[in-house]
């Protein structure tokens, strides 16, 4: 009885962290963003100029409003096709323009490399998929052999 209780805490602690250990919050909703080729941008209130807009240089692929960290061109606050801009005569690594729904553009300022972005991070995150399932296959087979 001892062992099958032992192997069931052990089942459930792993089994909880291939479901949900692995995707708790990372990210920093203290603000409103978007992400476009791994770096993130802060969305401001400060309007732009249609005439300041140049080339498209991304869109929304992904929107959530849970926390959490995800890949891709993601936002917290604008609908998966939002469209975004380079602004003339600022570089992406300042500020990009973002289409608002109403058709109007708002500035999104620079904030540095996002967390879930780039190959690395997804490598990462199946290496602890494996890394659990492993040690759950392992409490199993051990178990197994006790008997």
């Amino acid at each position: 009885m001892r062992n099958l209780v032992m192997l069931l805490v052990t089942a459930f602690i792993g089994v909880s962290t291939l479901l949900f250990g692995l995707d708790t919050a990372h990210a920093d909703w203290a603000h409103r963003f978007v992400v476009n080729e791994g770096k993130k941008y802060i969305v401001t209130d400060e309007p732009v100029a249609a005439g300041l807009v140049g080339d498209q240089v991304g869109k929304v692929t992904k929107y959530s409003d849970r926390e959490g960290t995800y890949s891709g061109n993601f936002s917290n606050h604008f609908p998966k096709g939002t469209s975004y801009y380079a602004i003339r005569d600022l570089g992406q690594k300042e500020a990009i323009a973002v289409k608002a729904a109403d058709g109007t553009f708002v500035k999104a300022t620079y904030d540095g490399y996002y967390a879930g972005a780039g190959i690395w991070y997804d490598w990462v995150k199946l290496l602890l998929y494996v890394f659990g399932a492993i040690l759950l296959a392992t409490a199993i087979v051990a178990h197994v052999k006790r008997r």
